[in-house]
């Protein structure tokens, strides 16, 4: 009985030992795909939620009381400048400067017969003087009636078009009061604020990056055909966000853009020497990006690494590794730490060959 359980003890040891043998030639088998960082020049899109608003935009209020008389405009409409958009009653405003042109016509003759009196020494030249000055006053109170009769139409200051009307024909206006809003929208301001790391970056990249244009993503994530340019940045931070504004002029010959719009800015940052790796060779762990350092006998070990920017497919690393490093390409799922592998070597740019990459 004794002799029985030896062997049968035997035939489970070899048993197991033949299993674990033909698991580690499986394991030895399997061959995996290896690279390292590819160094480069290149560049990348930085995106920014901009606000996008007309060149000119202001508001046309009323300068003189009384009822909206006529509404010459529509919602929405393109006018030129110096047309006539709105008339508010101005009856009593006509009749004022009726008066005041009677003033002058009574001071002009006044001045006349005065002027006579006194070229025949009957009265004094301080007559004469008083019937001027009587004559200028009354020309002032003329003017500022014409002015105020003037203030009763509402003309464009500027080409553009004409936003919500919020008055109706017949309303009764009073002085200051909201007609309508006027924009330019020949051209466009995109405002978009950067972070205090993304400012030193773009001020420091002055002479790399070549030129100050950026592209402006739409809403409906179509980039408008035309490029604007970053004309100013302002002059302080904000504390509470530590974000910068730019502001970027863009055309906008189509008049496709309004005021109020929103999209994205996309700043293009030249990067030198850049560490370059395809994405599908890292994991994450608790929003922590990794790779497998393969050493000289084939062993690997997980690296934490920082990436500066994300490329389609690709990342551009800041920290963690360097371009002498191996790392594993393929079949990171199937390993962990202290496996030893066997792997072919694949050039860095030859791995990243058929990925999405802007090089220079």
């Amino acid at each position: 009985m004794k002799r029985v359980l030896v062997l049968m003890g035997l035939a489970a040891a070899c048993s197991q030992f033949a299993c674990s043998h033909k698991t580690e030639e499986k394991q030895e088998g399997v061959k995996y795909t290896a690279t390292s960082p590819a160094e480069l020049d290149t560049s990348f899109n930085r995106e920014y939620v901009s606000q996008i608003k007309s060149i000119r935009n202001i508001e046309l209020r009323a300068l003189e009381k009384g009822y909206l008389e006529q509404i010459y405009v529509d919602e929405g409409q393109t006018v030129r400048k110096g047309q006539l958009l709105f008339r508010i009653m101005p009856r009593m405003y006509q009749a004022e400067l009726k008066k005041q042109q009677a003033e002058v016509s009574v001071a002009q003759i006044e001045v006349e017969n005065t002027k006579n009196l006194a070229d025949k020494q009957i009265v004094s030249p301080n007559e004469l003087a008083m019937a001027k000055a009587k004559l200028d006053r009354a020309k002032a109170e003329a003017n500022i009636a014409a002015l105020h009769l003037s203030f009763t139409e509402v003309r464009a200051p500027f080409d553009g078009t004409i936003d919500r009307i919020p008055l109706k024909l017949g309303s009764l206006v009073d002085e200051g009061e909201l007609l309508t809003s006027l924009s330019d929208n020949s051209q466009m301001f995109a405002y978009f604020n950067v972070s205090e790391p993304e400012y030193l970056d773009y001020q420091r990249n002055v002479a790399n990056r070549g030129d100050n244009h950026v592209s402006l993503l739409l809403a409906n994530n179509e980039q408008m055909d035309q490029k604007g340019v970053v004309e100013t940045i302002e002059g302080e931070f904000d504390i509470e966000t530590g974000n910068i504004a730019f502001r970027a002029r863009f055309p906008n010959p189509n008049k496709l853009l309004r005021n109020g719009e929103t999209g994205k800015v996309l700043m293009t940052m030249p990067m030198k020497h850049a560490l370059i790796i395809p994405q599908r060779a890292t994991y994450e762990v608790q929003d922590k990006k990794y790779v497998y350092l393969i050493a000289k006998d084939g062993k690997i070990s997980s690296k934490q690494i920082k990436v500066k920017a994300s490329l389609p497919d690709l990342y551009v690393i800041a920290e963690g590794i360097t371009a002498n490093d191996k790392i594993l390409l393929d079949g990171i799922q199937k390993v962990k730490d202290d496996d030893k592998i066997t792997y072919t070597f694949v050039q860095p740019r030859a791995a990243i060959s058929n990925l999405k990459l802007k090089t220079e």
